[in-house]
């Protein structure tokens, strides 16, 4: 009777270093996808454990990504509906989601962005969704660091290419276009566009404002105030009321909405009898009255979506990156209204103007 085959014996990380001439240290920080470990030696320890049939991505047991949150208030309404149409399609797919609040400076170069620990251990997390507001330089530090990621491209600050990377974004400069289209089509000539051109988001919004504007043959009419949303909006309300005629004024988005309704009912000033407003993302739409005209984003799909993107990325490390752009919606409610013909653009009588000092 033959003896028991002898069960075969699992290689050692001691044999994969021996192998690929390098520390057992530096096995183990290759297979936690630790940052400070260079390409060439990556790629080393994985051809010797491979030889060896070692098989580092089972031995990566972790199924959680990281939703990063940068710059952004963690109450924010869009970022959080976004977080749950993620975190939605990852139970879903059998996978846990953690929230991270991440701030750091957007100017910062790649090398200098100091990155919460946690990311750097891929048997901790395996992927990152990028929300809030992220510079071209974190992009880049994740990318070089071998980190799988997806962004939420409207909100990504400074040059970048969005090709390279994978990323979900709104179509926010054709929204636009079509809100302030259908503002023009109202009768509305004097439009005034108001937000902070620095962030990303209120840029691609005046974009699509300026190209409805022009093609029209008006002169596009923009207010830009460095401040919170709310704050934004009353303070560059206030401002245009001092430089008459305008009919109409288009919020960068439906918080700075708040601002604006709030300065023209501090003014006397009656939506939308004297004036139109509409605004942008439709968080506000509902609650305000008179009820907001605005263009709706679909930020769950945006989530979902970012989720499906950073598994692919990491079941697939070495497939190309894709762009998926959400289209969005008008969404007419009564804050904006045809002008008629005596409507002239000006104040009420009664309204006295008062010079606001610009921050």
């Amino acid at each position: 009777m033959s003896e028991p085959a002898t069960p075969k014996r699992k290689p050692t990380y001691l044999e994969v270093a021996r192998l690929a001439k390098v520390s057992p240290s530096s096995v183990t920080r290759v297979l936690e996808g630790s940052a400070g470990v260079s390409k060439e030696m990556r790629a080393r320890v994985q051809q010797a454990a491979q030889s060896l049939g070692v098989d580092f991505e089972k031995k990566k047991r972790s199924r959680i990504i990281a939703f990063l949150l940068s710059n952004r208030d963690v109450l924010h309404p869009f970022q959080a509906r976004i977080l749950y149409g993620a975190e939605t399609y990852c139970a879903s797919h059998a996978w846990e989601m953690l929230l991270f609040s991440f701030r750091y400076q957007l100017g910062a170069a790649p090398k200098g962005i100091p990155l919460p620990q946690i990311l750097t251990r891929r048997d901790m997390v395996r992927g990152v969704i990028l929300g809030g507001t992220n510079s071209a330089g974190l992009l880049l530090s994740l990318k070089e660091r071998g980190i799988p990621f997806a962004a939420l491209g409207n909100n990504v600050v400074g040059d970048w290419r969005p090709r390279d990377y994978s990323v979900v974004s709104s179509d926010d400069v054709s929204g636009s276009l079509e809100l302030t289209s259908s503002l023009i089509a109202q009768g509305h000539r004097h439009i005034w566009y108001i937000g902070d051109l620095q962030m990303p988001w209120f840029a691609h919004c005046a974009e699509g404002y300026r190209r409805a504007m022009i093609a029209a043959g008006l002169e596009p009419r923009i207010r830009e105030v460095r401040a919170s949303d709310r704050e934004l909006g009353y303070l560059a309300a206030k401002s245009i009321l001092t430089q008459p005629p305008v009919t109409a004024v288009f919020a960068g988005n439906d918080q700075v909405a708040v601002g604006v309704y709030r300065a023209f009912r501090d003014a006397g000033i009656a939506i939308p009898g004297d004036i139109s407003v509409v605004g942008f993302n439709d968080t506000e739409g509902e609650i305000l009255y008179p009820r907001l005209t605005t263009v709706r984003e679909f930020p769950e799909e945006l989530g979902k979506h970012l989720a499906e993107l950073v598994l692919r990325c990491i079941s697939v490390p070495d497939a190309e990156t894709q762009q998926v752009v959400l289209p969005t919606q008008l969404i007419r409610r009564e804050s904006s209204r045809p002008l008629s013909p005596n409507d002239v653009g000006s104040p009420p009588a009664t309204f006295k103007l008062a010079t606001v000092p610009m921050p």
